[in-house]
């Protein structure tokens, strides 16, 4: 649903996936890809596409892997979610799209897939938008304990790399979202329809493999698609990103507090902002939907 329409959803073959998106605005006009986090769905963005639309953007809301309609080709196929299957799957997206470069914004497992394409594919990257800074993900560091208050709030990625983990998620995925939702995003009271609007998409029959896998390959506890391997590998020496980013980060975000992204300007060589969203949590476009929208009009050629 955008601004009160439904939004007809629409597929793109890739070689792994029927990715299922949403899709507004002039067809013609410059285009932004809005990607999702986990436990979110493009629901996250119905007031953000309405603000850039009308600005006459064109606006690509692809369900993630896992998420909603879109589907894996072959059940042979590996159902991971490692950073480098959520970048090559957006990278395809493009390529199914015939979108040379665009805008690639999103926050967390989305955040993810667009600093990925951003730092290893910068000709496909007009300009990033990521929530709270550079997502790519330092495997080889993964085992080193962090500070004691955020072991605490990463509780649920410790939880999915059990076997316990796995069947709780099986049996409540929407119990343990609603949880997530409540403390990454304390300051925004959300109700039940919003939620079980976005809730439909763990409905997907790959939800379950797809969370646990990611939760597991960032430590380095599962081991990644083999196909993907070359990915990874570019992904492990932490590239820089050189397109221009602007990195919003919520100062009431329960999951990444602000301290996490204080000094995420080393890892980008382009021209980068790091802009603080007053009381908005870890869902930021749903939150603050014109701040984003803000940073990507900022970025996005008229």
């Amino acid at each position: 649903m955008i601004d009160g329409m439904t939004a007809a959803i629409r597929t793109a073959r890739t070689p792994v996936l029927d990715i299922a998106y949403e899709e507004a605005g002039p067809p013609d006009g410059p285009p932004v890809v809005l990607l999702h986090g986990f436990p979110y769905a493009p629901r996250a963005y119905d007031a953000v596409v309405p603000i850039l639309a009308t600005a006459g953007r064109r606006c690509v809301v692809p369900y993630l892997r896992g998420y909603g309609p879109t589907r894996f080709l072959s059940a042979g196929t590996p159902r991971s979610g490692e950073q480098a299957a959520l970048g090559q799957d957006l990278l395809h997206l493009l390529d199914a799209l015939s979108i040379g470069r665009a805008v690639l914004a999103g926050y967390d497992w989305g955040g993810r897939a667009a600093c990925v394409v951003a730092a290893l594919w910068p000709e496909r990257c007009a300009g990033l938008v990521t929530c709270t800074g550079y997502n790519i993900q330092d495997i080889a560091a993964a085992a080193r304990p962090l500070d004691p208050e955020q072991e605490h709030r990463l509780w649920y990625q410790y939880y999915f790399n059990t076997e316990r983990g796995r069947a709780g998620l099986e049996a409540d995925r929407r119990g343990i979202a609603r949880l997530l939702w409540r403390l990454w995003s304390p300051n925004w009271g959300f109700g039940e329809a919003t939620f079980e609007e976005s809730a439909r998409a763990f409905d997907n029959p790959d939800f379950v493999d797809v969370v646990i896998h990611s939760y597991r390959h960032r430590f380095g506890y599962a081991p990644g698609d083999p196909a993907l391997a070359q990915v990874e590998a570019r992904l492990a020496a932490q590239p820089r990103v050189g397109v221009p980013t602007i990195a919003p980060h919520g100062a009431g975000d329960g999951v990444g507090p602000l301290a996490a992204s204080e000094r995420h300007a080393r890892h980008f060589s382009g021209p980068y902002e790091r802009r603080v969203i007053p009381l908005a949590g870890h869902n930021l476009p749903q939150e603050a939907p014109e701040a984003f929208a803000r940073a990507v009009l900022d970025l996005s050629p008229a």
